[in-house]
């Protein structure tokens, strides 16, 4: 459909087996938190950006995260997350880490695509910069994908796809299509119908 680098960087996934995710994007711009520690105790820890995150949220939401390049502390945690999760988002996408492995998993209808975990607190390292804006997210086939508020993230096992707004009905349309053939050869082939059979009934592979 002529947006054919769209999947994120292959090292950004679903933490947890079997997850899997879709709804519209709410973005996240991020970064270094670059204030002296007399500034952070004058300023507070950030939590007004977080608040305009869950402000901004209503159901069938995903919060994407572009980590401004921070490598190591975790950006979210498992309390963000249920407050998130209680806003209307059902996940959350993350160039980055984030905190709290066993309390995430436990957090049911909530998917977590991120790179891994860590331990490491955001609190006076990192900082959202700016939400609902365009962001660009490292890619697999390019080195940025762009994702624009609004956006539907699409993601399971495989990876994590952005599919512009402008073309997400026909996109569904589509994979709809494909999917019911698809189906339909696998029943053939769970049936015992050869795979060339199959293939030149349904035209999938």
């Amino acid at each position: 459909m002529g947006y054919g680098n769209q999947c994120l960087d292959l090292g950004i996934r679903p933490l947890f087996p079997g997850q899997h995710l879709a709804g519209k994007a709410i973005t996240v711009q991020g970064g270094r938190d670059p204030r002296t520690r007399a500034e952070i105790e004058a300023e507070g820890k950030g939590a007004s950006g977080f608040t305009s995150v869950a402000d901004l949220l209503y159901p069938g939401t995903v919060v994407v995260v572009d980590g401004g390049g921070e490598g190591w502390t975790g950006k979210f945690g498992e309390m963000t997350s249920w407050r998130l999760k209680q806003c209307g988002a059902t996940g959350i996408v993350i160039d980055g880490f984030i905190r709290d492995l066993w309390g995430l998993q436990m957090i049911p209808d909530y998917t977590v695509c991120a790179r891994g975990t860590s331990p490491i607190e955001s609190a006076n390292r990192w900082r959202i910069y700016a939400t609902n804006c365009a962001i660009a997210m490292p890619g697999t086939l390019t080195s940025q994908v762009r994702v624009d508020p609004g956006d539907w993230i699409v993601a399971e096992a495989d990876g994590v796809i952005v599919v512009p707004q402008g073309i997400a009905m026909e996109a569904l349309i589509k994979a709809e299509e494909i999917e019911v053939r698809e189906e339909g050869m696998r029943q053939d082939l769970a049936a015992g119908m050869s795979f060339d059979d199959a293939f030149n009934k349904w035209g999938r592979a």
